[in-house]
């Protein structure tokens, strides 16, 4: 049974159509996905693995997403940023992961950025959190239709311009939104999404 943009899973549950039914995804969509994020690491790895999935399914890197986590020290960025030729050679040797050398060289280089980062702004949930858009940016009912229209955004072409000044990479506003999207900075599960209200009580919770 479905609704428009909605599927209703065997818990008699209604969830963001995305998820396609999937237990590992869904999982992610009820356990994760726009819950309001402030540890440093786990920011860090979404902004990489967003970037790994450039041209790729989401779902493809969540199933890889432990290996991501073995390959790149649990995306602790202060040992991350010490990557050099030879983790990087390894890194390109391992199929667990996406073997991109682009993309593994811009996780090392964001890894660098995020220490500056958080060295400016104290943590980088301080950094992040600080483009979490206006109520004025967004639309005022958030269903399948609305969705569709907010691949990217002003918050979130501000965000992609300002990290690439910092000079982080693999980071375009499209990338960024998805980022906003996943860590909490907006709730995108759909009106009648069963985890609409209990994202939004956490959001209210942090005074968001």
């Amino acid at each position: 049974m479905t609704k428009e943009g909605l599927i209703q899973g065997a818990d008699g549950r209604w969830r963001c159509w995305w998820y396609g039914g999937h237990e590992d995804y869904r999982h992610y969509h009820d356990e994760e996905w726009g819950h309001p994020v402030e540890d440093d690491v786990r920011l860090f790895e979404k902004i990489c693995l967003e970037g790994f999935q450039s041209g790729l399914s989401w779902l493809t890197i969540l199933r890889k997403r432990e290996n991501f986590r073995r390959a790149f020290a649990g995306f602790d960025f202060h040992r991350v940023a010490r990557f050099g030729d030879r983790e990087v050679a390894a890194l390109l040797q391992d199929a667990g992961i996406i073997r991109h050398r682009k993309k593994i060289e811009s996780t090392i280089n964001n890894a660098q950025r995020a220490i500056v980062l958080q060295e400016e702004y104290g943590s980088l949930a301080e950094y992040f959190w600080s483009f979490e858009p206006e109520p004025a940016e967004r639309p005022p009912v958030i269903d399948y239709a609305a969705v569709g229209k907010l691949a990217k955004t002003p918050t979130s072409t501000a965000l992609s311009k300002d990290l690439k000044k910092r000079g982080w990479s693999f980071i375009g506003p499209t990338t960024a939104y998805a980022f906003m999207q996943a860590m909490g900075l907006v709730n995108d599960h759909l009106e009648g999404c069963y985890c609409r209200p209990i994202v939004a009580a956490k959001r209210r919770a942090r005074g968001t």
